[in-house]
């Protein structure tokens, strides 16, 4: 999308703002530190530009910066507000941020200003979580266990320290079992959350269900996430977060009614989607996908709304699904019929 010279105008205007404000945390925080050209790079703009920034904090924002050979400082210190965060106000903050970013018709050129402007009251390891997209956060009866979970596991993830957690998983009859494990990334998915982590007991990276974790004790044990982790490229190209049951990538052509489709083409659901709008008003959808569960079970929730035109044996299951659902209310309609 292009925008228009207005726009271009207010995106600078707002980035040179949350720029000046940066810098006059950076010399109140490390006088005779910055010089022009390492603002410059810091900032990745010219020097005459940050020459300008200095002129504004000076003559503008009214404060005694001054310049030494090592580099800038306050004469005196501006009288800047300040604050402190417990580190569940910081998680909420944090949770926030994240769950503001991905709602549409939110001016994401003052969020950024903004974001720019709260990441200078976080420690340095909090502020790489402050860039993650995320959905809005799960509410459930079960919310203060959820919340305890997601609390220790953020600073598990933050701090960089092990965990010992007692984990349910989803097998019948299964009993819950003690893991060490890494927290590598933490992330919303429909109504729950789910932990992507390193897994001592499997030896191997995993996804966990936040619900399932029984107990969960933080260890002395320092790790690092591996520098060539990357949560994208983990995820793959599964519908969803399943991706242990996902089948193989292959093209999924859907067809939607008019209603429908427009309801699908208005939100994302994976990366490889692709809507065209025909001239009968039908949409048709296409990914390149592994096919989960999951994603039959959104088909399904369509009803006769949707098509599978392809793959051939996903059109079948789909079909197979409505069939025995449809059995199955005929079924019950006829008990109900005969007990009456």
């Amino acid at each position: 999308m292009r925008l228009s010279g207005e726009s271009r105008t207010k995106l600078e205007e707002t980035k040179r703002t949350a720029r000046i404000l940066e810098i006059v945390q950076l010399v109140t925080r490390r006088p005779r530190y910055f010089r022009r050209a390492d603002l410059a790079r810091r900032f990745e703009v010219s020097e005459r530009m940050i020459q300008k920034d200095v002129e504004m904090i000076r003559h503008g924002l009214k404060l005694p910066l001054e310049n030494a050979r090592q580099g800038y400082y306050f004469q005196t210190l501006p009288q800047l507000p300040t604050t402190v965060f417990s580190f569940s106000e910081a998680l909420a903050l944090l949770t926030a941020i994240r769950t503001v970013r991905a709602i549409p018709g939110v001016d994401s050129t003052q969020l950024a200003a903004a974001v720019k402007r709260l990441e200078l009251l976080f420690p340095d390891e909090m502020r790489r979580l402050l860039g993650d997209p995320t959905i809005k956060p799960p509410d459930r009866a079960d919310k203060t266990h959820r919340q305890q979970m997601l609390a220790l596991l953020h600073r598990a993830w933050i701090e960089g320290r092990q965990l010992r957690i007692v984990y349910a998983t989803s097998s019948r009859g299964a009993k819950p079992t003690e893991r060490i494990i890494e927290p590598y990334n933490i992330l919303p998915y429909g109504r729950s959350w789910q932990l992507v982590a390193f897994d001592h007991y499997r030896d191997e990276v995993l996804v966990f269900k936040v619900d399932r974790v029984q107990e969960a004790h933080l260890l002395e044990t320092r790790y690092t996430v591996p520098d060539d982790f990357d949560i994208d490229a983990y995820l793959g190209d599964a519908w969803g977060i399943m991706r242990g049951v996902a089948g193989p990538t292959e093209r999924v052509e859907l067809l939607f009614e008019p209603e429908a489709g427009r309801w699908v083409a208005e939100e994302h659901w994976h990366k490889s989607q692709q809507c065209e709008t025909l001239p009968d008003g039908r949409v048709r959808v296409t990914f390149l996908v592994g096919v989960t569960p999951e994603m039959v079970g959104w088909l399904l929730s369509y009803g006769a709304r949707v098509q599978v035109l392809e793959p051939a044996w996903l059109r079948e299951r789909v079909a197979e699904e409505h069939r025995r659902a449809a059995d199955s209310f005929g079924a019950g309609q006829s008990n109900l019929e005969q007990e009456v």
